[in-house]
């Protein structure tokens, strides 16, 4: 499975460049996801955001290739499917 992107949008108040208020819309776009994939990759952004990690931890954490090294699984409440698009 190939992730093509990863875009956030936030729409809410921030304090230096956290969110404090409203809400962050992660869109997630590839050609397939396995089980929890993009609940995983939320998850270790939403840690990055916390400051529990460093962005710089991601390029690691993918070269790895194993479960343990990312973060959290995020819950499923407000994930969902938004498009499906076929060539």
């Amino acid at each position: 499975r190939t992730v093509y992107s990863v875009r956030l949008e936030a729409d809410g108040k921030t304090d230096g460049g956290r969110l404090t208020e409203g809400t962050l819309d992660i869109f997630v776009t590839g050609n397939g996801f396995l089980y929890n994939m993009v609940r995983i990759l939320v998850g270790t952004l939403v840690e990055v955001g916390m400051g529990l990690r460093k962005a710089d931890d991601i390029p690691t954490i993918l070269e790895k290739k194993e479960r343990r090294y990312a973060g959290e699984t995020a819950p499923a409440c407000g994930l969902f499917l938004k498009q499906i698009s076929y060539e």
